[in-house]
């Protein structure tokens, strides 16, 4: 479904979060030429090739008889379903049974002729199949092979397997998610599978520049455990600074104060004044100057130390007006803060509509939706959505004649080019 000109010019103003631009063409996009074949399910893999998609990449998504099985997560557009929407726009679909013969060669050649290779199975399943990074690329040397997996491609965990919320508890994100004293919490944002996508398409474009300049391709193994701890720096610095474990603090920061969310008249706001020319205007605005020579306030560090404190101190004249106010006053004189959005209120924010960053979206079914598209801007022009997420093997015609096109070879002298 790709879209004519007016398309990319259509306006959205009747979307309730819509974006007040319009989606422009930004000419050739930075991986325009490049082939991906896609062997992934749910969430982190497709976000990787979402990633490389929106940047101009040409993605086929390879899919079993039952399809990526995020296409049957609610909430489901007559029948079709808006988490698989929110990953695969850009992508084609292809159905192969890849224990099938005639399905493998099919899946070969596509490897044989793309660019890069993208898989989330459990380490081993592509070598038995017969996909393995070793076996294509021996005859493809600038092959990008990126395998995403749960704890990586060896080591004593390899062959377990591994969802967002089991990962986020064993990288330890869940000790620190949550109020102090609370029960085990998870990052409502499944951050492990969405940071795996985000280091593999990084290290796919990191491969693709050492292709381009001559060099060799290469198998990039993207462990869902190492790169949970990876995005974790500090973290992991705090414990190998101190040699204690980094502790739940709620919405409070270990080592900044005021920085947390407080509560106002009528509900909870952010606020954060990370610098001591930060909390002196706090102090005014308050109407308390007599805290910045408070010793337990007077430098960063102090405040940190004593934020429980803090926090008692500031409520008292916060819950006296609601948050609106606070956050008026707040913006006006240059401290950061802000609101406890939900979704839908964080959609209609006023710089998501001037960036236009909420775009239709048609699906494989023909219904109409929206989409988060790539908050990116590339010479101030946003990558365009090219095409709608697939129904499932809706491209197979057209994938299987480009492939004859791509790998034809005359069968018989006769055949020969004059």
């Amino acid at each position: 479904m790709a879209q004519s000109p007016d398309d990319n010019e259509r306006r959205v103003d009747d979307n309730h979060y819509g974006a007040g631009t319009p989606v422009s063409d930004c000419g050739p996009q930075p991986l325009a030429g490049v082939r991906v074949i896609e062997f992934c399910n749910v969430a982190a893999g497709p976000f990787c090739g979402s990633l490389l998609a929106d940047m101009g990449a040409e993605v086929i998504k390879v899919e079993s008889s039952t399809g990526d099985s995020l296409r049957s997560w609610p909430p489901l557009n007559e029948g079709f379903s808006e988490n698989f929407a929110s990953l695969n726009r850009n992508k084609q679909s292809i159905v192969l049974n890849l224990k099938d013969k005639a399905d493998h060669d099919i899946a070969r050649r596509l490897v044989d002729g793309a660019d890069v290779v993208i898989e989330n199975n459990r380490p081993g399943v592509m070598v038995r199949l017969g996909l393995g990074y070793e076996e294509c690329a021996r005859d493809h040397p600038e092959l990008i092979y990126c395998s995403m997996s749960a704890f990586g491609q060896d080591g004593p965990r390899s062959q377990e397997g591994g969802f967002d919320v089991t990962i986020q508890a064993i990288s330890g994100i869940m000790s620190v998610t949550g109020e102090p004293g609370g029960a085990p919490v998870k990052c409502g944002v499944p951050i492990s599978d969405f940071a795996a996508g985000l280091y593999g398409s990084f290290a796919v474009t990191s491969l693709l520049a050492r292709v381009r300049s001559g060099g060799a391709g290469g198998h990039i193994d993207v462990p869902m455990q190492g790169v949970s701890l990876a995005i974790a720096a500090l973290q992991t610095s705090e414990l190998f600074g101190t040699g204690a474990d980094p502790k739940k603090l709620g919405s409070a920061h270990p080592r900044n104060a005021p920085y947390e969310a407080f509560e106002a008249e009528d509900g909870h706001f952010v606020l954060a004044a990370g610098n001591d020319k930060l909390w002196g205007l706090v102090t005014d605005i308050v109407g308390r100057p007599d805290l910045m020579t408070d010793d337990r306030f007077l430098t960063t560090t102090d405040r940190a130390a004593h934020q429980d404190e803090l926090k008692t101190t500031l409520e008292t004249v916060f819950r006296t007006k609601p948050a609106a106010h606070w956050l008026s006053v707040f913006a006006t004189n240059g401290v950061p803060s802000g609101p406890i959005n939900t979704y839908s209120q964080a959609l209609d924010d006023d710089q998501v509509r001037e960036r236009g960053w909420v775009q239709p979206l048609t699906l494989g079914n023909g219904q109409e939706t929206r989409t988060f598209a790539s908050p990116l801007a590339i010479d101030g022009e946003r990558p365009p959505i090219r095409n709608g997420p697939p129904q499932l093997d809706a491209d197979r015609e057209e994938i299987l004649a480009e492939l004859d096109r791509r790998t034809h070879r005359p069968s018989s002298p006769d055949d020969e080019p004059t």
